[in-house]
């Protein structure tokens, strides 16, 4: 069964692939399956029989990853639904996300996966507006990273982006990071920005750097975005200094909650956060079903 129409278009809406959205949702239903059929529901429930499935969540945050889920719904055979929100909406405890009326095989046969999905990237979303409220009162915005999960890349950085924080590089073939390994297989930053700089002129070039030498460094090969790797407060403010504007700056490696506000009062542009993917504790939501 083939996507909406109107749901394809929410989903290009979100700068989202709905090729992709609807491999993912299928992918993931026929995980569930295993090649079988939902034994459970299948001895239990009538083939015809109708439901209600409201679907609301049990603590309060961002709501991100609607698409999917309608897709996952779609797929199950569920085309009657109704989203009460939009992603990006922070609601209180049990309110009404979404309702779906169809058929009860189908609708637990879409639960799981539609919760798994939309409580994980709630989670992102709620815990980068965390990040994104504690430095609002500076410049800084926040930045994910590459550290997501295998095949969900995607879905998580648009949660990242529904939550208020902004993406980095979606791959490694959009935008140039020279790291450390980079550095020392090119002999130092000056040879490695050179080469970079050669073979992808027209590329978005940022550079690693974990020392107040190397930031001159990278200043002075030309380099328009440097990461400060793991550097103290007093360090990075030093680095906003000597750079005096010539280059985005952004602060990464060990950053939390509590010292982020230091980190963004120096000055820097954005604050690397590989948390916001990678440890965001899911978003409690559940699935409450009633008879049509």
């Amino acid at each position: 069964m083939a996507l909406s129409e109107k749901l394809i278009a929410v989903i290009k809406l979100a700068g989202l692939s709905p090729e992709n959205i609807e491999k993912l949702a299928q992918s993931t239903v026929n995980e569930d399956l295993a090649g079988g059929q939902d034994v459970t529901s299948v001895a239990i429930i009538p083939s015809k029989q109708r439901s209600i499935a409201e679907f609301r969540n049990r603590k309060r945050g961002v709501i991100a990853g609607l698409p999917i889920v309608a897709a996952v719904l779609e797929l199950c055979g569920i085309s009657d639904y109704e989203i009460n929100c939009a992603d990006g909406d922070y609601l209180t405890e049990n309110s009404l996300i979404l309702i779906a009326k169809g058929g009860t095989q189908s609708i637990l046969l879409a639960e799981r996966s539609a919760l798994n999905f939309l409580g994980h990237l709630s989670g992102i979303a709620t815990l980068t507006k965390s990040w994104v409220d504690a430095v609002s009162d500076t410049n800084a915005a926040i930045r994910d990273t590459r550290k997501t999960t295998p095949g969900l890349r995607d879905l998580e950085k648009y949660a990242v982006r529904v939550g208020g924080g902004i993406n980095h590089r979606l791959s490694l073939s959009d935008s140039v990071l020279i790291k450390d390994n980079h550095l020392l297989a090119a002999g130092g930053v000056a040879k490695a920005v050179q080469l970079v700089s050669e073979k992808y002129p027209d590329l978005n070039l940022e550079v690693e750097v974990d020392s107040l030498q190397q930031l001159q460094e990278a200043l002075d090969a030309g380099a328009k975005f440097i990461l400060l790797d793991n550097m103290s407060v007093a360090d990075t403010l030093s680095a906003v200094n000597i750079t005096a504007g010539r280059a985005k700056l952004e602060a990464s490696g060990g950053l939390d909650l509590a010292s982020a506000i230091a980190y963004a009062k120096t000055g820097v542009d954005y604050l690397a956060v590989g948390a916001l993917t990678h440890s965001a504790p899911v978003l409690d939501i559940g699935l409450d079903l009633r008879m049509e």
